[in-house]
C-alpha cells in the first residue's frame, strides 16, 4: 500500500473499551454532505464482506482477517479525492467514525448478512445487521441490501418477503435504499450468482417490484456483457458493482469504463477489486476508479 498515516489502533481499542459512547456521539456530530451534489456521481468503497464470512480475496482465504490492515486499506481509500462513501456493516461503520474518517462521507449501512458463505441456511439471508430505524436515527445516508433469488431454493421466499419489508419502511423514511439483485443456485454445494444477461434483467424486474413503494430504490448491479440491454430494463438509479471477477485491472477498468456511460449509472460501489489491487497500491487502483466515475478528476 501507498505511504499514509497509521490509524490510531490503541485509541480505536481505547474507545472500544472504555469509552463506546463516543461512537454514537461521533456518529451524530459527523460532518454529513448531500447523497447526490456535484456531478451526481458516486465512488462508493465496499467492506461489508467478512458479516457474511467472505473473507477470501482471490487466491487468498484469509485476506480480510485482519481488521487492522482492513482499516489502513479503508483509510488510503477514503482520503483519496473522488471517494463519495463507503459501505459496511455497523462493526466497520463504528471504527470508522471512531477514527474520524467520515465526515463529508457518504455512510451505506449494509442490512442483511445472515445468508452466511457456505451455509445450509446461505440462501434465507437474514437481515442481522443495521436497520432503518437506527439508520435513520444515527445519520446513516444509505441502505443496502442482498437479494440473491433461487428459485430451486424456499429459503429464498422468506428474504423476498423481508426485503419488501425493508423497502417499505425505508421509502417511508425517505432513506435511500441500494437493492444487490442476482438470480443464484446451487452448484457443488455452494452459491453461484448467474452473470448472464437474461438473469440480471430477470433479477431487475423481480427487484423492482418489492415494497410498497420504489420511490427511494436504488440497484446495485454487476457488469455483464450488453450492459445497454441491463440498463434498458430500469429506470432506477444504479450503481456497479465492481466484485472480485478474477479478471486482470486493465480488463476490468475497461469494463466499467464503458457501463459508467449509460444512460441511468450513477457510478461504482467496489470493494475487494480497490482494496486488495494485484501490485498492493490502493491509492494507484482507487485514485484509476475515481477518474472513470468523476470524469472531472482527469
Amino acid at each position: 500500500m501507498r505511504a499514509h498515516e497509521p490509524i490510531d489502533r490503541a485509541r480505536l481499542r481505547g474507545i472500544r473499551a472504555e469509552e463506546p459512547a463516543r461512537i454514537s456521539q461521533a456518529l451524530a456530530a459527523r460532518v454529513r454532505r448531500p447523497v447526490i451534489r456535484g456531478d451526481g456521481r458516486l465512488l462508493i468503497v465496499a467492506a461489508d464482506h467478512p458479516a457474511r464470512g467472505a473473507l477470501a480475496v482471490g487466491a487468498t482465504p484469509a485476506a480480510m482477517a485482519d481488521r487492522y490492515d482492513l482499516l489502513e486499506r479503508l483509510a488510503i481509500a477514503l482520503d483519496r479525492p473522488g471517494v463519495d462513501g463507503v459501505l459496511g456493516t455497523p462493526d466497520i461503520i463504528d471504527d470508522l467514525v471512531a477514527l474520524g474518517l467520515l465526515d463529508d462521507k457518504i455512510i451505506v449501512g449494509s442490512m442483511n448478512r445472515g445468508g452466511l458463505r457456505g451455509a445450509s441456511f446461505e440462501m434465507d439471508d437474514r437481515f442481522t445487521a443495521y436497520d432503518v430505524p437506527t439508520m435513520v436515527g444515527s445519520g446513516i445516508d444509505f441502505a443496502k441490501t442482498l437479494l440473491r433469488v433461487n428459485l430451486g431454493d424456499a429459503g429464498s421466499a422468506s428474504t423476498l418477503e423481508a426485503t419488501a419489508r425493508v423497502v417499505t419502511e425505508a421509502s417511508a423514511a425517505g432513506l435511500p435504499i441500494m437493492l444487490e439483485p442476482f438470480m443464484s443456485s446451487w452448484s457443488d454445494g455452494r452459491i453461484v450468482n448467474d452473470l448472464s444477461t437474461d438473469a440480471v434483467v430477470l433479477s431487475i424486474a423481480i427487484a423492482s417490484g418489492l415494497g410498497a413503494s420504489s420511490a427511494h430504490t436504488w440497484l446495485k448491479l454487476p457488469v455483464v456483457g450488453d450492459m445497454e440491454r441491463v440498463m434498458a430494463a430500469t429506470t432506477m438509479p444504479t450503481l456497479l458493482l465492481g466484485g472480485d471477477s478474477g479478471a486482470g485491472p486493465d480488463e476490468t477498468f475497461a469494463r466499467w469504463e464503458h457501463a459508467l456511460a449509460l444512460p441511468g449509472v450513477r457510478g461504482l460501489t467496489v470493494g475487494r477489486t480497490l482494496l486488495y489491487p494485484p501490485d498492493g497500491d490502493v491509492a494507484a487502483a482507487v485514485d484509476v476508479a475515481a477518474a472513470l466515475v468523476h470524469t472531472d478528476l482527469t
